[in-house]
């Protein structure tokens, strides 16, 4: 780890920690050049197979972009929506894949979009399931209906 202050290219971790999360490690540093200290925080990366076969990072704002469009119109605010990102992240890595495909991400957002707005839950359905009549979206409601009554 190169220091933030001289740039060494080396440090000694004084300290680790797991952070309140318990998804990251949180290290205190060292430079034995400047012998200043800093604090660096570690945290697994997580990586998106798309449909096509590209593998990109995974990244919480492009859920919620995506999220938000359903949201048009809708009583859903940016805290709502930042929970909901922090949600599906956490969902995803609970899976234990450091390769997690799209359409499990898609099911990991249905859920929790439910719970927040079921209008919005639809909107979201509508696109990442491919409805393709009405009957899909008549299918959709009874679910929902059902759902709520049990």
């Amino acid at each position: 780890m190169h220091c933030p202050y001289c740039k060494h290219p080396d440090s000694r971790v004084t300290d680790s920690r797991v952070a309140e999360d318990g998804g990251s490690i949180r290290r205190r540093r060292q430079c034995p050049q400047c012998e200043r200290r800093f604090t660096t925080l570690e945290q697994t990366q997580l990586a998106v197979v798309k449909r096509s076969g590209v593998v990109e990072p995974f990244v919480r704002d492009k859920v919620i972009e995506g999220v938000r469009k359903a949201c048009k119109g809708r009583p859903v605010f940016d805290d709502d929506l930042a929970k909901l990102g922090q949600q599906v992240e956490d969902a995803i890595r609970s899976l234990g894949l450091a390769e997690v495909p799209t359409e499990e991400i898609g099911l990991a957002i249905l859920e929790p979009l439910r719970n927040l707005d079921e209008v919005v839950y639809l909107r979201f359905a509508s696109v990442y399931e491919n409805y393709t009549c009405v009957d899909d979206f008549e299918a959709a409601i009874d679910h929902l209906r059902h759902g709520r009554a049990v």
